[in-house]
């Protein structure tokens, strides 16, 4: 290869000088410049020129545009017309707003109301005027409230009773919780009728206490219940009052009108077996749906026609549940409030009930007492039952079978000594909650039927007439406590079922408050197992099954599995130890 050099002289004449480079960049730049500037002057000419008039320019509609959004922005335009998705519906009318009072308190009488319009409704000018709606002094929802000379009288229900052996019927019974113990002040019954464009008045002829003066609680001031009475006069006694109010003096303006209840069957009915009555629920906080279930269904297995429950307030699932059984009206759901100044705002109530024992019990006995005056006309029995108890019977299949056997020899031996009988009670035995699930679960029985899993029980029973259920007859009871009859129609006589035939099974996790020193010894020591619930078992599983994948409480592959358990086709361990 052959290489030049060429000298440095050379090289330099070949390179042009750096001055000379520099000269020639600002030339080019200045050049540059001149030319963005004329093109950009001309152009905007153009464009004014183009533009229609009252237009805006090209670079004007830019700058006015929005620009559009990855995200999905909404248009300022569209912004401004946007609606808030609020309930826009109109608002009730005045018809439509006392259809809704009329389903909420349904101790007042609106369909009397209703048909009194634009109608005169009073002895005279001066006296004995029908109150209207905005009349009432209402206290909790449900209650009226009547101030007298001698005590605040909080009602809560009317009743019409003319049944066959009431000697001096037709009354009208008042249920009310009065300040006063042994009230003796006069009152009087303004009983109002369809026909009649004035009161009938009439003496308050009773007041029965619903309560024993040894359990507590007997002093003035506090709440008390009672049933008072007032008669139909005997030339009324063909007509029956559809509305009463209740007074002081004969003449007076009441601020109590209530619904006088007078349920019958339908036409072609006829009345039915039995009913069950529950207590004012308040379970808040505990979540007893899935057990609540199971104690519906075995009711319902066992014979009862209708559960009537009042609510004082309840866990969410708890509402679901009583939502589904109303829809398949096995069950009527009755809000209820405690009367006068006992509270109702929930955590204070809850802290109230457990412990002033018994101020709850008293204020039981008003939807115990409504419940049956209810259904006074409609069912031939009824029982009082808590959620955690059920009358089984032990040599019978059904509540109908069991009474068909036990009636004809209760009632022959009562007839001997020329008496009736007013109930029929079963005893109490305890099936204690931790029986049982101390070593195993029962091996084909689903775990969250908690009756069908207990079947060890206290080998003893609580004394006779102790803590016991019974069937009351609706012909002859007057008023009702929740273990017993009250008063009665010919006297109180009460028939105690053999254990042989049936039992009142009682599911807790411990005795009650007044057994607890003896329960130990008397009933947790020595137990039996009793499994008469057993011949339910298919039947009870598969419906609350049924029910709780219905409710979203088990997945819809339970009922499947279920029924292979049921037949025997799904192989069960034979024993399940407790975790």
């Amino acid at each position: 290869m052959v290489r030049v050099s060429l000298p440095a002289a050379a090289m330099a004449l070949c390179l042009p000088s750096a001055k000379l480079l520099r000269r020639q960049f600002v030339l080019l730049v200045v050049w540059s410049l001149a030319c963005y500037g004329l093109y950009r002057f001309t152009g905007s000419e153009r464009q004014a020129r183009s533009a229609a008039p009252g237009q805006a320019s090209p670079s004007r509609q830019i700058l006015q545009q929005v620009p559009e959004s990855t995200t999905d922005a909404v248009p300022l335009e569209r912004l401004l017309e946007l609606e808030p998705l609020v309930d826009t519906s109109p608002a009730q009318s005045e018809r439509q707003a006392l259809e809704t009072v009329k389903r909420t308190v349904p101790n007042l009488p609106m369909d009397f109301w209703a048909r009194r319009v634009m109608r005169t409704s009073r002895v005279n000018s001066t006296c004995a005027r029908l109150p209207s709606l905005y009349d009432i002094k209402f206290n909790n929802i449900y209650w009226q409230v009547l101030e007298t000379s001698n005590g605040t009288y909080n009602f809560y229900g009317a009743y019409y009773d003319n049944r066959p052996a009431l000697a001096i019927g037709p009354l009208v019974r008042l249920l009310v919780m009065i300040d006063r113990l042994k009230p003796t002040l006069l009152t009087h019954c303004q009983m109002w009728f369809d026909q009649l464009p004035f009161p009938i008045i009439a003496p308050v002829i009773e007041y029965k206490y619903v309560w024993y003066e040894k359990w507590g609680n007997y002093e003035q001031g506090i709440l008390q219940p009672y049933l008072m009475a007032c008669q139909v006069p005997r030339q009324f006694r063909q007509m029956v009052p559809r509305a009463v109010t209740v007074v002081e003096r004969p003449c007076d303006k009441s601020t109590v009108a209530l619904k006088v209840v007078n349920n019958r069957p339908l036409p072609g009915q006829r009345r039915q077996d039995f009913a069950v009555c529950v207590k004012g629920l308040s379970f808040p906080d505990h979540d007893l749906s899935v057990r609540l279930v199971e104690w519906l269904e075995t009711l319902r297995v066992l014979g009862a026609k209708k559960v009537f429950l009042y609510e004082l307030e309840v866990h969410p699932n708890i509402s679901k549940v009583l939502r589904y059984y109303q829809r398949q009206g096995l069950v009527e759901v009755t809000p209820l409030t405690l009367a006068g100044e006992q509270p109702n705002l929930s955590p204070l109530q809850r802290l109230y009930l457990s412990k002033m024992i018994t101020n709850r019990r008293q204020s039981e006995l008003v939807p115990y007492n409504d419940c049956f005056y209810r259904n006074l006309y409609r069912y031939e029995y009824v029982a009082l039952l808590d959620t955690d108890e059920v009358i089984m019977p032990t040599a019978f299949n059904s509540w109908s079978e069991l009474m068909a056997s036990v009636v004809p020899r209760a009632d022959h031996q009562a007839h001997l000594r020329g008496r009736e009988i007013a109930s029929y009670n079963a005893r109490n035995v305890y099936f204690f909650d931790v029986q049982g699930h101390e070593h195993t679960w029962q091996p084909d029985i689903p775990r969250y039927m908690h009756m069908l899993q207990h079947v060890q029980r206290s080998r003893n029973y609580t004394k006779p007439g102790q803590y016991i259920k019974c069937f009351h007859r609706t012909d002859r009871v007057v008023a009702l406590h929740n273990h017993f009859p009250l008063a009665c129609l010919g006297g109180c006589l009460s028939y105690s079922i053999s254990t042989s035939d049936a039992q009142l099974q009682h599911y807790r996790a411990d005795c009650v408050g007044p057994l607890q020193k003896t329960c130990e010894t008397e009933f947790r020591r020595d137990s039996v197992r009793d499994t008469s619930i057993w011949r339910y078992k298919q039947t009870l599983t598969a419906r609350a099954t049924h029910t709780l994948v219905q409710l979203g409480f088990l997945p819809a592959e339970s009922e499947r599995l279920t029924e292979l358990l049921l037949s025997g086709r799904s192989a069960a361990p034979a024993a399940i130890v407790a975790r």
